[in-house]
């Protein structure tokens, strides 16, 4: 889901950011008729790459309703209000305007017999019969609109939004994985491999890091990198290096004496080509463990300081956003805007938690030969 994106979600906007006031909070299978008001502009079309990672910005303006009629020229729209409500509120649009893009600084309609003259945004001239415009707009611009998850407090899909809240996961997890074991791979094969003062130097580092918090010193590097996408990334990555670090100096301490190693040192080649020819291929197994859990714990960090408040800022979709969003309504009939990102979260810690323990089981040869 999280690859696929936006060409499976049904908002198909950038963020999935596409708000109706009108229906916030309303539940699964809530449906609602809409009138589609073109937008006066040209939005340029993307290629399919570009909408699966982007989305695509739409032509129109979706406008929730209960009926429309017309008045001459004139669509008449009801605005949408529940059965019950006292709310009568009334919206005039030109027939036109509905359906074509008009230039905001000079909307001349001329009225020709039963047809209705114009010039579009981008300079075409057009010719159209009153009756044939009504019609388009009754079966082409008034639809009826079905959101499978409900709306969240905004009005937005909630299915939307939780299909890309994947993304922000996956990526947090990605990210701040590669950084860890770029910085620990560094730092434990140096300490693993020359030992001595290099060794002290690079453990009391680690001992002094690992002492801290891991939540509290995310937060701290977020407040200094400040808030936002990368700034996430880099932070929790930043956190994540010190089991790494400690795991490969432990695997590199015990390859390092191996025959082969010392072949290598014989036949004179560097300490570089050494490491990362000869000791670092024979120590990944347990880096790759590690990784997957490293890769859960990234994915918590980051809901938790989104559910703070510091972590990926509005409107980008985050799991632990939408709980914090949301939490409030736990105590009515709507707890499920809480509750499915928080399932949502605790089904892929899940799947990398198993995923670490069939590597762990791979790898493991005692375990092989049983």
């Amino acid at each position: 889901m999280g690859t696929l994106g936006y060409l499976i979600t049904p908002d198909k906007s950038p963020l999935a950011n596409t708000q109706h006031i009108e229906i916030s909070a309303k539940k699964p299978g809530f449906t609602v008729s809409m009138l589609l008001v073109r937008k006066n502009e040209l939005v340029p079309h993307k290629n399919l790459p570009g909408r699966m990672l982007f989305g695509q910005r739409s032509l129109y303006t979706y406008v929730p309703c209960n009926n429309i009629s017309f008045s001459g020229d004139t669509l008449l729209l009801e605005e949408f209000a529940e059965e019950g409500s006292d709310y009568t509120g009334r919206r005039e649009f030109h027939m036109v305007d509905v359906v074509f893009p008009l230039d905001p600084g000079r909307k001349m309609i001329r009225s020709v017999g039963h047809n209705l003259v114009f010039t579009s945004i981008d300079g075409v001239s057009h010719r159209v019969d009153r009756e044939e415009l009504q019609k388009e707009i009754i079966d082409k611009h008034l639809i009826i609109k079905k959101f499978l998850l409900g709306t969240d407090r905004f009005g937005r899909d909630f299915l939307s939004r939780l299909i890309l809240g994947t993304r922000v996961s996956l990526s947090i997890g990605f990210i701040s994985v590669g950084i860890s074991l770029i910085i620990g791979l560094l730092l434990g094969s140096l300490a693993g491999y020359y030992r001595g003062l290099t060794d002290d130097i690079i453990m009391w580092f680690i001992n002094v890091v690992w002492s801290i918090p891991t939540l509290l010193l995310v937060i701290v590097l977020t407040m200094v990198l400040g808030k936002g996408f990368w700034q996430v990334f880099v932070a929790v990555g930043l956190t994540m290096w010190v089991e790494v670090a400690r795991v490969v100096r432990g695997q590199v301490l015990g390859v390092r004496e191996k025959e082969y190693v010392q072949a290598a040192r014989a036949l004179g080649f560097s300490d570089l080509r050494i490491l990362y020819r000869h000791i670092l291929p024979n120590v990944i197994a347990p880096v790759i463990i590690i990784s997957a859990a490293n890769f859960a714990s990234a994915i918590l960090i980051e809901a938790g300081l989104s559910f703070l408040g510091i972590g990926v800022q509005p409107p980008i979709p985050s799991w632990g956003s939408m709980i914090k969003d949301h939490y409030g309504f736990i105590i009515v009939d709507k707890a499920y805007l809480a509750f499915l990102p928080g399932l949502a979260i605790m089904i892929m810690v899940l799947s990398l938690n198993l995923v670490g323990n069939g590597l762990r089981d791979a790898y493991d040869v005692r375990r092989r030969d049983r």
